[in-house]
């Protein structure tokens, strides 16, 4: 199966990197409701074109008419330039990427465009690129402890090879704040939320500045979630409906559990297997004070925090990015091992698995590795493996922050 799909970039993102002024949902319905003087903006991409009126679909809500008045503004912006280059109404595709502004019908369903700026794909491709890199340099992950609304604060545990920490999420006004759809595996499927809806038990990833301690981060963007981790074995496969069966060794219940193309399926090197089932049963030690508790090689309880905000360069050895002091990146890891599909699961394989929330009773996979038996030997009951499966919030871009 493929990767999860983490080059689209969300549009109202994409114009606060570049600084470009937006509307808040639902101010476009307020300033039509205000009469057809009123200035406003509306976001969404052309679905049609016919003469001086485009249809526009916005990413919520009923089309728009926008009816572009001769000396509207009519510019574009490039890949790479933060600047705009004034282009023609000829110029206009089907597809485009708009955010028009000008006064709006009373009753929202047209407006008159004074100004019209395009995104092009290539333009869009850019800033994904330009996001993925800094979460690289700027990305933390964890497992919400708590939320203080009063404070503006999510205090995050984070674990990782050399220890456990908490680190406090300081949010602001201008904090852009996403949450995953129940049953969505696509990191650019995530819809505006709030604070509010930010629970102890969440997956959290956020960039930011953080102190010089790293116990404290400033965020700029945080997009967190509640998934499903099931330690398993296969009950039986079943590829005309792209689901699996399987046994959780948790809960004791039979789920089923949707494949998408969006799900990551790999396999585990048997010798990878046997180190984390080694750690597991305490036959090493997992960190500083020997304890047995840690989980391996940059793994760790919570989803995101598997990642535990390290992708330092090289990794000589590891497969994979490395952390500073040596521990290997399991995500970066992660994504070089074998690729498998449904079709190479059978009836008794053991697999870790990450999944939506979901509608259904298993919900869908976001990651499913197999080849995890001697883990799940060394944790009959799945407790300890749920531990390790938790290795990427939905396809979040890039890896997280070194330490």
């Amino acid at each position: 199966m493929k990767k999860a799909n983490t080059a689209a970039v969300p549009f109202l993102l994409f114009l606060v990197v570049f600084g470009i002024s937006v509307m808040p949902t639902g101010a476009f319905a307020q300033a039509a409701n205000a009469g057809s003087s009123a200035i406003a903006k509306q976001l969404g991409v052309i679905k049609t074109i016919s003469g001086n009126t485009l249809t526009i679909r916005p990413e919520a809500g009923p089309e728009v008419a926008v009816s572009v008045a001769p000396n509207a503004k009519i510019a574009r912006i490039n890949p790479g330039s933060k600047d705009l280059a004034p282009i023609q109404l000829a110029d206009l595709q089907v597809g485009d990427q708009v955010r028009v502004r000008g006064y709006a019908s009373t009753d929202g369903k047209s407006l008159n465009g004074l100004e019209v700026i395009v995104i092009t794909r290539a333009a869009v491709a850019a800033v994904g690129d330009q996001i993925r890199q800094d979460w690289q340099k700027r990305g933390l992950g964890g497992l919400v402890n708590s939320v203080d609304l009063s404070a503006g604060t999510v205090t995050i545990s984070v674990t990782g090879f050399g220890g456990k920490k908490d680190v406090v999420v300081h949010t602001a006004k201008n904090t852009v704040i996403r949450r995953y759809s129940p049953d969505s595996v696509k990191f650019d499927d995530a819809k505006p939320g709030t604070l509010a809806e930010i629970h102890p038990g969440d997956q959290l990833r956020t960039r930011g500045e953080r102190s010089a301690d790293g116990l404290q981060l400033t965020a700029e963007e945080i997009v967190s979630g509640s998934f499903r981790n099931i330690a398993g074995t296969v009950n039986s496969t079943d590829a005309s409906t792209n689901t699996i069966n399987v046994q959780d060794l948790l809960t004791k219940k039979s789920l089923v559990v949707r494949i998408t193309a969006d799900s990551q399926l790999h396999k585990l090197p048997p010798e990878a297997a046997q180190r984390i089932a080694m750690r597991l049963k305490g036959s090493m030690p997992s960190g500083p004070s020997g304890s047995n508790s840690m989980p391996p090689s940059g793994s760790a309880q919570g989803g995101v925090r598997a990642r535990n905000g390290a992708m330092a360069q090289g990794g000589a050895g590891t497969g994979g990015a490395a952390r500073q002091g040596g521990a290997p990146d399991f995500q970066q890891m992660l994504n070089r091992m074998p690729a498998v599909t449904i079709s190479d699961l059978h009836k008794g394989d053991a697999v870790l698995i990450v999944a939506t929330e979901g509608t259904g009773e298993g919900g869908t996979a976001i990651t499913l590795l197999s080849g995890v038996e001697p883990i799940l030997r060394a944790a009959p009951s799945g407790s300890k493996a749920m531990m390790l499966t938790p290795w990427s919030l939905g396809g979040a871009p890039g890896g997280d922050a070194t330490e």
